[in-house]
């Protein structure tokens, strides 16, 4: 059987309707498609470019560009001569960088990097929420970081996403614990301390001065934030620079202290617990200034371990700065007791007292410290002897007004003026009102003999105590004491206290004969000679504290120093305080002397607001 092929026309539409309604039905669907499919795209356009156009775009320049905040280097802080006291080590901190990552992606990262880091989680995440999760700004979520830590980071990246590595300029103390109550320390923004430093331009994870000087001059030393504007790629390769403002690097500034004398005191010092204050009568430079126990500043610029700690714990304070905190200071305020009696003309130079075993006043004894008395006595042998029977009959005839008003022109009881007057206690000078308000109880007879002899209520800090020697030593001139070396003139630091000439000779001739005959004549020294006061303070039931105040050389006065020893015990100020503080005078001599640092800068330090 033969099958003929039948020809169809294409122009014969009646041969081809079934082939023609299939293809337009296809044609339509697809149409239709297209249609729906354009219309959905359109409305997710219109969308997302006008209804989220702004935040969209944001979004993809934040992808594409990204803002690095450039930390400055802190301000130096130098030695009177240029030695370096205070600066900067190249260290790596870790940053988070918010918008890299969504909200809800951060948890795991931020645990994983707790684990790496050792900081714990909520401390992080703070940080983070802080700074707000949109930010295009680095967060800074750690100290400096140790090598070993840099390198598990890098080796757990793929799983911290948004977190990254830089290098910063941390602060580098190179003498480690040396003038460490001087120079404070530096640290982290607290989440308590953000609020109100927000509006100085501060940011989390910021560090600022948190004792000492750099607490004191953090507006000099701080500098001011840089950064640059990076085009990166979408694994965060910087591809280029768009922009940058280079930070601007805070101000050095140049200190009174001489390192050679501050390491010299601190040997003298050793390990008992007080301080030492050596400073110029003439325009009150702070030469040296040593508290111990102290602390390695340091450890406060990188995280400090549980360990480092814990050794901290274990002293007596190693934070406070025991040269201004207040003591009694005992018979070394017999100098202000002198000076009132001269001044209010109840006494001349040359009157003489006798004096006893001890005072009996209303059943209270008031005891000479040798038990027998010395005799019908002077005001220089008084003050040579110390004895408490002379002054506190001194004290009784001129009254306790009389010791008040002097002990306020010599700067007891009052801020000294130095720049770390937020660590500085000002002490207590009292007077029957001062009782009677802090005390509730009435004035007797016996408050006025303890005022006089500096027990009791009195109080003061190692600086007032330098202080009153100073304006016996520089001719009758209350000094302020300070820390910033500036090239003003030594007048603008100082005011008169208007001693006559005759009362001040017999002072300074008070404290030189503590030397020729005194409580300190042991201690004379053949090339330079000194004139002081000793002083033992009752601390019941603690031990005694040792007091000495000192300055040389006699004839022309070049330093005061001031020594003290918390709770020393036996001996008393002449045996125990005295010595450190005539090694002081002799470490003095030898170390002016010595020449500046080779690159001795030449600073003009703006004067702190």
């Amino acid at each position: 059987m033969t099958f003929t092929q039948r020809q169809t026309s294409p122009f014969n539409p009646t041969e081809n309707t079934r082939t023609m309604g299939k293809g337009m039905r296809a044609a339509i669907l697809f149409l239709l498609s297209v249609v729906v499919l354009l219309g959905l795209l359109g409305g997710r356009l219109f969308y997302l470019q006008l209804i989220e156009g702004d935040r969209n775009q944001q979004l993809a320049e934040n992808n594409r560009i990204r803002l690095i905040a450039k930390p400055p280097e802190r301000g130096r802080l130098f030695d009177r001569k240029g030695n370096i006291l205070a600066s900067s080590r190249l260290a790596h901190v870790v940053y988070l960088w918010p918008i890299a990552q969504p909200k809800e992606k951060w948890q795991p990262i931020i645990q994983r990097l707790s684990e790496v880091i050792g900081i714990p989680a909520q401390t992080i995440l703070a940080k983070l929420e802080q700074e707000g999760y949109n930010s295009p700004n680095l967060v800074r979520v750690s100290s400096a970081i140790s090598p070993k830590i840099v390198t598990a980071l890098l080796e757990h990246s793929r799983e911290l996403s948004g977190v990254q590595v830089e290098p910063e300029a941390v602060r580098y103390y190179p003498n480690g614990d040396i003038a460490a109550h001087v120079l404070g320390y530096t640290g982290e923004i607290t989440a308590e301390e953000l609020p109100e430093l927000r509006e100085k331009g501060y940011r989390p994870g910021d560090v600022l001065g948190k004792a000492g000087l750099e607490y004191a001059f953090e507006k000099m030393l701080r500098g001011e934030w840089g950064g640059q504007q990076v085009e990166v790629d979408a694994f965060g390769k910087v591809l280029r620079i768009l922009g940058q403002k280079p930070p601007l690097a805070g101000n050095a500034v140049k200190l009174t202290i001489d390192l050679d004398l501050q390491k010299a005191v601190e040997n003298i010092l050793g390990d008992r617990q007080g301080g030492v204050v050596a400073m110029n009568p003439n325009n009150g430079e702070i030469l040296a200034m040593v508290s111990h126990p102290a602390f390695d500043p340091n450890l406060f610029s990188g995280k400090i371990s549980e360990a480092a700690w814990q050794r901290l714990q274990e002293k007596d304070h190693p934070f406070v700065n025991r040269v201004l905190q207040v003591y009694p200071p005992a018979s070394t305020f017999k100098v202000v007791t002198m000076a009132a009696a001269l001044e209010s003309k109840s006494y001349s130079p040359n009157d003489v007292l006798p004096t006893y075993p001890y005072l009996d006043l209303g059943g209270f004894q008031f005891w000479d410290h040798n038990k027998a008395g010395f005799g019908t006595i002077g005001f220089y042998e008084a003050m040579a002897y110390s004895s408490n029977t002379f002054f506190g009959q001194v004290g009784m005839r001129i009254g306790e007004k009389n010791i008040a008003e002097w002990s306020h022109k010599f700067g007891y009881g009052e801020y000294s003026g130095i720049e770390l007057k937020a660590e500085e206690t000002k002490g207590t000078v009292p007077d029957p009102a001062w009782k009677q308000k802090v005390i509730g109880e009435p004035w007797y007879i016996g408050n006025t003999v303890n005022m006089s002899i500096g027990q009791g209520d009195v109080q003061a800090n190692l600086l007032q105590v330098g202080m009153m020697t100073a304006s016996v030593a520089n001719g009758g001139f209350k000094i302020r004491p300070h820390l910033m070396l500036e090239d003003n003139d030594a007048k603008e630091w100082r005011q008169s206290l208007n001693i006559s000439p005759t009362n001040l000779a017999a002072l300074q001739k008070s404290l030189r004969a503590v030397f020729e005959f005194g409580t300190a004549s042991s201690l004379s020294v053949a090339d330079v000679t000194m004139a002081g006061k000793s002083g033992t303070a009752e601390d019941p039931p603690r031990p005694n504290h040792a007091w000495f105040t000192l300055y040389a050389p006699y004839e022309k006065p070049e330093i005061v120093v001031t020594a003290f020893a918390e709770n020393a015990g036996g001996g008393g100020g002449s045996a125990i305080a005295a010595p450190l503080a005539v090694q002081t005078v002799e470490a003095y001599m030898k170390v002016k002397k010595q020449p500046n640092a080779p690159n001795n800068p030449s600073i003009s330090t703006p004067v702190p607001n």
